[in-house]
């Protein structure tokens, strides 16, 4: 594995770190201001992200698939950011702080629509990302050290038609909701 992959990683586990302790801050220390503070720090996490691609690809790096997952990253960062938040925030509330309504789990149209929204927001990921991808292969302009990012970019294609697929079924094919038992 090489060193952007673990940076990769390190940027992943930080991501969730500053979350949890965004959130610890924020509900059980009362600290709502600081709390906030520390969860407006997670961007720097993919500046950092990008900086180190960046200088590794610059001074003549090969680019792997690592390389290629840092500009996903940062684009499912901020497409879906604020969403993993919000998400994160509900749970931590009503499983750690014991407030707050029990998060919901929607069936039917209304999963359709979140589903869809999920889906929006991937394919916003993919507008941000792979122009990111673009320009470094222009940058760049070594074929023979960009290649992987070809790859990257015909697999998350696939991958987002396959999310809006699902996404549509969903409103042909609705969830059903849970049998209760008695």
């Amino acid at each position: 594995m090489n060193f952007v992959a673990y940076i990769i990683i390190a940027c992943e586990i930080s991501f969730w770190a500053v979350i949890a302790l965004g959130l610890t801050v924020r509900y059980v220390f009362k600290q709502k201001r600081l709390g906030l503070f520390i969860l407006a720090l997670i961007p720097l996490i993919d500046v950092i992200l990008l900086l180190v691609t960046a200088i590794d690809l610059y001074h003549g790096a090969t680019a792997t698939v690592a390389h290629s997952i840092a500009p996903l990253y940062i684009g499912i960062s901020l497409a879906f950011g604020k969403s993993m938040i919000q998400w994160a925030d509900e749970r931590f509330q009503y499983y750690v702080t014991k407030q707050g309504p029990k998060p919901i789990r929607r069936t039917g149209y209304p999963h359709a629509i979140h589903s869809m929204k999920g889906s929006l927001r991937h394919a916003l990921a993919f507008a941000i990302g792979a122009p990111m991808i673009l320009f470094v292969k222009w940058y760049i302009d070594a074929p023979e050290r960009t290649y992987e990012f070809d790859n990257t970019l015909r697999l998350w294609a696939i991958i987002l038609v396959v999310d809006l697929l699902i996404s549509v079924s969903y409103f042909i094919w609705p969830r059903p909701k849970r049998a209760t038992s008695k």
